[in-house]
């Protein structure tokens, strides 16, 4: 009988430990820069052992996808054979402004007790905001992590437009920011500009002030930002 009584109340146990870890919360994302613009953002609710990336290491091709070409569409796949929750917030974001309140909630999926929020950062290479697996707090309350930029070291900061992802047939060239919709003006490339090939935080963009030429073809009096680039506001109901 004790033995019986014993397995029920660890059971019990085990599910009020699911249970406190389950979340009804919302995520908005602010764009802190001055002229730069955020691809489609995707954020996920996933298990704490998966990561979108990892600092240091060579980039998934799903995030190369995400950071050259602004398409989540990988990495929402990669996510949801993990039964992961996703959404995506569409079209670009501009500076100033936030998503507004973004629904998710874990209550049936418990196990997805972590918070990733990733969109690439126009006009840049393979530069992208990264939110990069927290742990989902339980507890009601406003919660506010201000993000940094990352380079996902898949591509060389030549702040040359078009390059888009190496090897990817038909993949759409990213969109220049609605601050500067040029598709370039002929610059001819940071000089000494290479390829890192691993995921790090970003050195900013250079840019320049030449307007039809010079090295990149990056307005560096409106695109240029300094760390952190985005604000993540999760509010625990």
């Amino acid at each position: 009988m004790s033995k019986i009584r014993s397995t029920l109340l660890g059971a019990l146990a085990c599910a009020a430990s699911f249970n406190s870890m389950a979340a009804d919360f919302t995520v908005n994302v602010i764009n802190l820069t001055r002229g730069s613009s955020f691809t489609p953002i995707l954020i996920a609710a996933h298990p704490a052992a998966n990561r979108l990336f990892t600092s240091g290491t060579t980039a998934s091709a799903s995030l190369q996808e995400m950071a050259e070409g602004g398409s989540v569409t990988a990495l929402d796949n990669d996510l949801t054979a993990l039964n992961a929750i996703t959404e995506t917030n569409p079209g670009l974001l501009n500076a100033g402004s936030n998503t507004g309140a973004i629904a998710l909630n874990t209550d049936a999926t418990p196990a997805n007790t972590n918070l990733s929020v990733v969109a690439m950062i126009l006009p840049s290479n393979d530069g992208f905001i990264g939110l990069n697996s927290i742990t989902i707090p339980t507890e009601p309350g406003t919660y506010i992590y201000n993000v940094n930029a990352y380079d996902a070291g898949t591509e060389a900061n030549d702040e040359v437009r078009g390059s888009g992802v190496p090897g990817v047939a038909g993949f759409p060239v990213p969109p220049s920011s609605p601050v500067d919709t040029s598709s370039g003006n002929g610059g001819t490339g940071i000089p000494g500009a290479t390829v890192e090939g691993f995921v790090h935080i970003h050195r900013n963009v250079l840019g320049d002030t030449d307007a039809t030429g010079g090295v990149s073809d990056i307005d560096s009096t409106v695109h240029r930002w300094l760390n952190p680039v985005a604000r993540v506001v999760v509010t625990v109901n």
